[in-house]
């Protein structure tokens, strides 16, 4: 039996890691609920799941995760808000259930240094994907990873034809039913730019060996291509479920908790290389990883910025990433790396983006 702690536990994956317990009661056990808002919602989830423990707000979940004892901590906040309660986790012990891919991106070295080796294990579906590949190799004989994008819903499109794109088009994600800055991210691939430097942390494996694929059926979650020239891919229908159990109860697979393919009907998968003028976040992001430092929490909190400017209707949508562009070009990342630095450098990073956006 595991104890299980859930952060966001009102967003699309707490709920969804609450179905995959609701089902498997005698695997886990729900001992701390935390929300960013949604009070009646979370307090519903507690009494449904008999949980005595619930925050509400960051700093709260923070508290909750040091002072409720559990085994796993799943970490489905969004944004970089969701560091302190990463760093809380790993702190004290817990196996750490990774979907706010953006603690580690913003935290870097400083989670990374926190960890101990198998404590970290990432919920994004495309890193479960790579982890659950990595089983059939040593580390040595990795020759490069390969993560899968979908293409949004603009795949095909040039950049020129993306420019009076509306905010309501860049929700329409072809695959996935996410919130409004992550939908926004897919659909300008700032996400995919985001999952390159969340992978060369959770994997050790350079920048120059990582590399994305669009493939539009969401079928084959990412591959790992190895030294002998073989690649394993993971593979199965588009569902969170499956990568949350695993981030739950790794590395057991918990049963039935997802739909297996059906390899009894006819299917097509294809594969197309990424269309870097159209989107450059996903250069800008090997860039900014390469840099370090505090480069990639300036990228993630200009990028915040811009969406919300985007959805408010202050600017377009080619300004969301010329916007990160500029921001990240201005940065100068110097002293040591400390929550304190990140912090100065995301309020200065949302500065700069709010003056830059006043200009349009």
């Amino acid at each position: 039996m595991r104890r299980v702690i859930i952060l966001g536990s009102t967003g699309s994956i707490g709920v969804q890691a609450l179905e995959v317990i609701a089902a498997n009661r005698e695997s886990f056990e729900v001992v701390g609920l935390a929300a960013g808002s949604q009070r009646a919602t979370l307090e519903s989830q507690a009494a449904v799941f008999g949980v005595e423990h619930i925050a509400l707000g960051e700093r709260e979940a923070e508290q909750l995760v040091r002072t409720v004892q559990a085994d796993v901590v799943l970490n489905g906040i969004t944004g970089s808000v969701g560091l302190g309660p990463t760093l809380a986790a790993l702190e004290v012990g817990a196996t750490l259930a990774l979907a706010n891919k953006e603690s580690l991106i913003v935290g870097g070295e400083l989670v990374m240094g926190a960890a101990f080796p198998g404590q970290l294990v990432p919920v994004d579906s495309e890193h479960s994907a790579i982890a659950q590949a990595l089983r059939a190799g040593t580390a040595a004989e990795v020759r490069r990873l390969v993560l899968t994008a979908s293409g949004g819903p603009f795949r095909g499109r040039s950049r020129e034809s993306l420019r009076d794109v509306s905010p309501r088009e860049a929700l329409a994600h072809p695959t996935w039913d996410m919130g409004l800055v992550v939908t926004t991210n897919s659909s300008t691939l700032v996400n995919k730019g985001l999952e390159i430097i969340e992978a060369h942390y959770l994997f050790d494996v350079p920048y120059d060996d990582i590399d994305v694929t669009v493939h539009p059926q969401s079928i084959v979650h990412s591959m790992v291509e190895f030294v002998d020239g073989s690649t394993i891919a993971q593979c199965s229908p588009p569902d969170m479920r499956l990568p949350i159990s695993l981030g739950l109860d790794w590395p057991n697979r918990v049963p039935g908790v997802g739909t297996p393919l059906d390899w009894t009907t006819s299917s097509t998968w294809t594969f197309e290389p990424l269309d870097a003028e159209a989107f450059p976040a996903v250069n800008l992001a090997k860039r900014v990883g390469r840099e370090g430092g505090t480069f990639p929490a300036v990228f993630n909190a200009a990028n915040e910025q811009a969406v919300l400017a985007f959805h408010a209707g202050r600017i377009g949508y080619l300004d969301i990433v010329d916007t990160v562009t500029a921001v990240v070009d201005a940065h100068d990342s110097t002293g040591v790396l400390s929550r304190e630095s990140l912090a100065e450098a995301e309020r200065w990073a949302r500065a700069d983006a709010d003056r830059l956006i006043g200009l349009h």
